[in-house]
């Protein structure tokens, strides 16, 4: 684990001192970041008995039964609106709000780089920052999601639809497609897909309020899709939430240092001949 944590941390600084400013190393930046981030997330489940022994699957069940008056949420909203054995139109949109998501944090990011250059280091910051932090989490309080809850008889009344539904349509291909997409099933406090989103909501907000409709519109309905296919449950939501909006206060704060760090980059920077 260090080598692969130095090489992470150090990837993106030699890059930036290595190679001069441009597009295409902005982009290699956030690609170098993003590798270091994934093979952290991925890093605990290298050792799947290890990470099960570990995992915690009834604080948030017992919280959730709370916020939802003693039934889950997710399994209140299954029961209102769902038909078992089938997962309908309505639900196939929330499935593939949820597939978005891996486009969105990282296509905010693009756009910015693209359409208000000026945004751009900002955006990735946040956006990044999230990420990390995120890991956190992770690391120290390695949680399951409903659906492993629901597997292990902590709370049988729930369904993974995303399962159901991606078994249908992806067929033979579902299990390996989650297999390189799910790198860490037990990584679900925060939801990283919650904070994310509502920071690229914010970011968005931030060019325009048509950019920021866009954001929060897409934020609320995934919100619903995550504790409604049985991904998450409220109350990883609402740390998810905690961490975007401590992210965006405490900005400010780390601002100079973050300057100062980038001054001393670009004066290692190798220039143009």
């Amino acid at each position: 684990m260090p080598v692969v944590t130095a090489a992470a941390v150090a990837a993106p600084f030699a890059l930036c001192v290595a190679v001069p400013r441009s597009r295409t190393r902005d982009v290699a930046t956030c690609v170098l970041q993003m590798w270091g981030y994934l093979a952290h997330y991925e890093m605990p489940y290298d050792d799947p008995d290890a990470l099960e022994g570990r995992v915690r699957v009834d604080y948030p069940v017992r919280i959730d039964r709370l916020l939802g008056l003693g039934m889950l949420p997710g399994a209140r909203l299954q029961r209102r609106f769902g038909r078992p054995g089938s997962v309908r139109l309505p639900e196939q949109v929330l499935v593939w709000s949820h597939w978005l998501w891996f486009l969105v944090p990282h296509g905010t990011v693009v756009y910015m780089l693209l359409r208000h250059r000026d945004r751009f280091e900002r955006t990735a910051l946040h956006t990044y920052a999230v990420f990390d932090l995120g890991l956190i989490g992770y690391w120290a309080l390695p949680t399951a999601p409903p659906w492993y809850a629901a597997q292990h008889g902590r709370a049988p009344e729930m369904r993974r639809m995303m399962r159901e539904h991606g078994e249908e349509f992806w067929g033979e291909n579902w299990d390996r497609l989650y297999g390189f997409l799910g790198g860490n099933p037990l990584a679900a406090m925060p939801s990283l897909h919650f904070a994310t989103s509502v920071m690229a909501a914010h970011l968005l907000d931030e060019v325009g309020p048509k950019h920021g409709a866009v954001g929060f519109a897409y934020a609320g309905t995934l919100g619903v899709a995550l504790v409604y296919l049985g991904e998450h449950y409220v109350i990883d939501l609402l740390a998810g939430l905690a961490l975007t909006e401590g992210v965006r206060r405490a900005a400010p704060v780390v601002a100079p240092a973050l300057g100062r760090i980038g001054s001393l980059v670009q004066q290692h920077e190798i220039r143009p001949a």
